[in-house]
């Protein structure tokens, strides 16, 4: 019996010669082994690409940045704090030397953190791309069609009018583009009044694309803040400098006690300027002795302009040179003269000692390098009390941050302070490694104690002390960061777009106005429902409200919102609306161009 195959229509399960198996589906000798087709470089691209940009790639990419930044806040970084770091090695030789390798003291701009950076980067603009094509497809797409029935979907109206269907459509459209109250130049929605045919009108419309706006809103901010930060790591600089009253700071990179910037930008950059210290005043609380406020007052000069005076409070920062200058801190700059045991000047100047509690017990540091005649070095460690009392005998302690009587109190200390090996030291630490304490015959510590125009005597007949004038400095703290506007811009955004993807209704209206009667003179029945994503409780209050406007107060005996029809006659006539411009009737297609767009 020959059975009749009209051709082209052979296909896996109807063996002919060419196929790899026999009647018995055992392989035909020398046929070639199936399998798939190999996908090529161009397929695992495009495969790799599609997982790059897939939600939960980038929900994995965006978890994983927080988590990388962890290590940051854990372990000492050498951009903020470099001694830290220093002493971390130290005190973790063996694992600091590994955490070092891996970046772990540079989390930000290590290659790994750069890495996960730059795929979330990727991964949201490859996501947002075609989501923002098919969303301006969709807006500038026609409302659905009125479906055919109108009796299963959630929210439902009814009423009359004695006008003809078209007046009533167009008031309905009129009614439906309006904009709020405070935003009238807005449509709220975007409408379409159809000609059904045998003079019933229809108007369809649509709002709630502006959820959608949002929410490209909001990962477009994500990816503006993303490129934000990273401008401002490339052109940022930051700067630590104390300056004591009566002196002043250029800004040069020299002039800097420390300075860190970003990749791509350049010192010589810097925008010339001076800042002299011309006075602080702190106030504080007479009875609990809390700071209440400190008030830099300085001198700015920058480049073909007068000097300008300026002040600078905590808070309220001080703008110069394309940077904010921050006070930071401030204390007491003991100014001391030394001479060496030949009589000779040694050091002279201003030291700057740091508080170390709320009565401003200052600790610093001399170093007395420049001494004559192959004497040993001097270091003098040791304390500032602005305000001294003795505790007990021998024992001395400040009772008030303000200078009413201030005392130095410091140890002698002889040898070598190590500054001409070449290598860095912290000048508020002595290095004691090759210097020796000065004690008494009965190995207790010598301790000098010097007040405001007092000389005294060094032990050892190391030389004399001079405690000159007691003025103040303050520690500045100059940042330059051009994407600060830049973030603040995208967050609010951000913020913004976030809102309204999570509060923007989604909804459809359908109003079907048909003849009461023959012709079109004896007044119009409307017939009204709305759909709306997902549960909105506002879907019928928002019809009664259309309905009230274009007809007057809604009926009484309106019967209630039913829920949508589950059962297998729905199928036939879903109650969804079909996409944009489509239509549920197959003998229809969309005619007039779209109306105007709303939101």
């Amino acid at each position: 019996m020959v059975t009749y195959r009209p051709e082209g229509l052979d296909d896996a399960f109807t063996p002919t010669d060419g196929d790899v198996t026999g009647a018995s589906g055992a392989p035909r000798p020398g046929a070639p082994d199936a399998g798939l087709p190999a996908l090529g470089l161009v397929g695992w691209l495009r495969w790799a690409w599609r997982q790059l940009t897939s939600m939960r790639v980038a929900l994995l990419l965006l978890m994983l940045l927080a988590v990388a930044a962890v290590p940051g806040t854990v372990f000492p970084q050498r951009p903020q704090d470099p001694a830290a770091v220093v002493e971390y090695l130290d005190a973790h030789p063996s694992a600091g030397a590994w955490l070092d390798r891996l970046g772990f003291f540079d989390v930000y701009a290590s290659v790994w953190f750069s890495a996960i950076y730059l795929l979330l980067f990727a991964s949201l603009v490859g996501c947002i791309l075609p989501r923002t094509r098919v969303h301006l497809a969709a807006l500038r797409g026609r409302p659905p069609r009125t479906p055919r029935r109108l009796a299963r979907f959630p929210a439902r109206g009814e009423g009359a009018s004695t006008d003809a269907p078209r007046a009533v459509a167009e008031r309905t459209a009129r009614v439906l583009r309006r904009g709020p109250s405070w935003l009238p130049f807005v449509p709220s929605y975007r409408v379409d009044v159809h000609d059904e045919g045998a003079g019933t009108w229809s108007v369809s419309a649509e709002r709630g694309y502006l959820r959608e706006t949002g929410n490209l809103l909001f990962h477009l901010a994500l990816v503006g803040l993303l490129v934000s930060v990273a401008t401002g790591e490339m052109l940022h600089f930051r700067g630590q400098a104390i300056v004591v009253q009566g002196t002043g700071f250029a800004n040069v990179q020299a002039g800097y006690d420390t300075f860190e910037r970003g990749a791509a930008f350049d010192p010589a950059d810097l925008d010339p300027f001076t800042l002299r210290l011309d006075d602080f005043e702190s106030r504080f609380d007479p009875d609990t002795l809390q700071s209440r406020d400190f008030t830099a007052y300085v001198t700015v000069t920058e480049p073909g302009e007068a000097p300008q005076e300026r002040t600078i409070k905590v808070n309220h920062p001080l703008t110069a040179g394309g940077a904010k200058i921050y006070l930071q801190g401030n204390g007491y700059a003991p100014q001391v003269t030394v001479r060496d045991a030949a009589g000779e000047v040694a050091f002279a100047g201003a030291v700057p000692f740091l508080p170390e509690d709320e009565v401003y017990t200052s600790r610093g540091v001399i170093k007395v390098p420049d001494v004559s005649g192959g004497q040993d070095q001097v270091g003098l460690v040791g304390y500032l009390l602005p305000t001294a009392e003795e505790w007990v005998p021998g024992w001395w302690r400040s009772s008030d941050p303000q200078p009413t009587d201030p005392l130095l109190v410091l140890s002698v200390w002889r040898g070598n302070l190590g500054l001409d090996t070449g290598v860095p030291q912290n000048v508020y630490r002595l290095d004691e490694s090759r210097m020796e304490k000065v004690t008494d015959d009965a190995g207790q510590d010598l301790t000098v104690y010097a007040r405001p125009g007092e000389t005294v005597e060094l032990p050892d007949g190391l030389g004399t002390l001079t405690f000159e004038d007691l003025p103040r400095f303050v520690a500045l703290d100059l940042r330059h960061d051009p994407a600060l506007l830049g973030v603040l811009v995208f967050s609010l955004l951000a913020f913004a777009g976030l809102t309204v993807s999570l509060f923007a209704p989604r909804r459809r209206l359908w109003l079907r106005l048909a003849p009461a009667g023959a012709g079109t003179g004896a007044g119009t029945v409307v017939d009204a429902a709305g759909l709306a994503r997902g549960d909105d409780v506002g879907l019928q209050p928002e019809l009664d409200r259309v309905l009230a406007e274009v007809l007057g107060p809604a009926p009484t005996d309106r019967p209630a919102p039913r829920p949508a029809d589950r059962s297998a006659d729905a199928t036939a006539d879903p109650p969804v609306a079909p996409q944009h411009g489509g239509t549920d009737r197959d003998d229809e297609a969309p005619t007039a161009a779209p109306a105007p767009g709303g939101v």
